[in-house]
């Protein structure tokens, strides 16, 4: 095999090797069923097997409750900012959310399309830079909306906002889902795609309280109903098998490395080691995200002028360090050191960029 390069994009992100060689592995025969899981019925016991032990993992790698039902769909974490809206609407309650930034955006943008929408804080005037501080939903909403990490801007939640117990709190957790120990309880619904800290992009993970899930109206498209799924497992329908095959082999590699305590550590290591090189730079490289709000998952950060970025991104290039280019929004660099990056890809990334300053300042 070729060597592989150092996968820095902020999605579809890096999965571990070892899933990808079981994959490769149990391509043309899975199960002994001298077939791929792409082509054995979605309801064969073979594949029954792995779709039910997905949805025990997440309950037991998250520490969920028995009353948490999980479900695998379709149409990205995007299709679940208006089916949230659309499955939690009261008539006459609003909902709030906070907005920091192009993914909250969206989700607000969908959600008027179903009632009322108050932003109850933003970070808007600084570019998105940070994550409000003291956030606290007011009483008798439909519910509350967090967006728990920022790919674009680097920033990351690293408190619990304020949520009155009758309303829930809705998180997208698409970019750092199990990224570090939290209690996931705490949210009415969390949703999230595959395609970043779990799997490969095709199925996303929506996880609802069971209670909300009488709340969407009768009248709802059976498919867009959180709860057509829920009762049927998400085998409603032939769902995405191969995406959850992965993420099933992903969420047993988290088991079998340590679950998410362990990651947290990991993920720890590696945020310092990228953002203690930027603070030690004297300013060649000068991070968006203020230090309270820093992302483990995205690092953004800039350098002197335009000129130098694209020549280190390319420079970059070069040593296999891949998808390191700055979203158009920010400009810059970012290094997207999800779950599944290593600490020596890494530190492979920062000898480059501590190199590369010492040939460019």
């Amino acid at each position: 095999m070729t060597k592989r390069a150092y996968n820095f994009y902020a999605g579809p992100a890096t999965l571990p090797l070892p899933i990808l060689e079981k994959a490769r592995d149990e391509l043309l025969d899975f199960a002994g069923t001298g077939m791929s899981v792409m082509e054995i019925s979605h309801r064969s016991k073979q594949y029954d097997k792995v779709h039910q032990e997905s949805m025990s993992l997440v309950k037991e790698l998250m520490g969920l409750k028995d009353d948490r039902k999980v479900l695998w769909l379709q149409g990205g974490a995007s299709s679940q900012f208006y089916m949230v809206p659309l499955n939690l609407q009261l008539p006459g309650k609003k909902a709030q959310f906070v907005n920091t930034g192009a993914w909250s955006k969206k989700a607000i943008k969908e959600a008027k399309f179903y009632g009322d929408v108050e932003v109850v804080a933003s970070s808007d005037e600084e570019n998105f830079s940070y994550i409000p501080q003291g956030v606290e939903f007011d009483d008798d909403l439909a519910f509350a909306h967090i967006t728990g990490n920022n790919t674009i801007f680097g920033t990351e939640w690293h408190y619990s906002p304020k949520v009155p117990d009758d309303v829930p709190l809705v998180g997208d957790l698409s970019s750092n889902l199990m990224d570090k120990v939290e209690d996931f309880n705490k949210y009415g619904v969390i949703y999230a795609g595959a395609q970043k800290n779990l799997g490969p992009a095709g199925v996303t993970l929506v996880v609802v309280r069971e209670d909300l899930l009488d709340r969407v109206p009768e009248n709802t498209p059976t498919m867009q109903k959180w709860s057509t799924q829920a009762a049927k497992d998400s085998l409603f329908n032939t769902g995405p098998v191969f995406p959850i095959y992965m993420c099933n082999l992903s969420l047993n590699y988290l088991k079998e490395n340590g679950g998410i305590k362990a990651v947290e550590a990991k993920n720890n290591e590696k945020a310092k080691i990228i953002y203690d090189l930027i603070d030690g730079s004297g300013g060649f490289f000068k991070g968006h995200a203020r230090k309270d709000s820093r992302s483990l998952m995205n690092v953004t950060f800039n350098l002197p002028t335009p000129e130098l970025e694209a020549k280190c991104v390319g420079e970059g290039l070069e040593r296999n360090l891949v998808g390191l280019k700055g979203h158009r929004s920010v400009g810059g660099m970012r290094a997207s050191i999800y779950n599944a990056m290593s600490i020596e890809g890494v530190k492979a990334l920062a000898e480059f960029l501590k190199e590369f300053q010492g040939n460019n300042q």
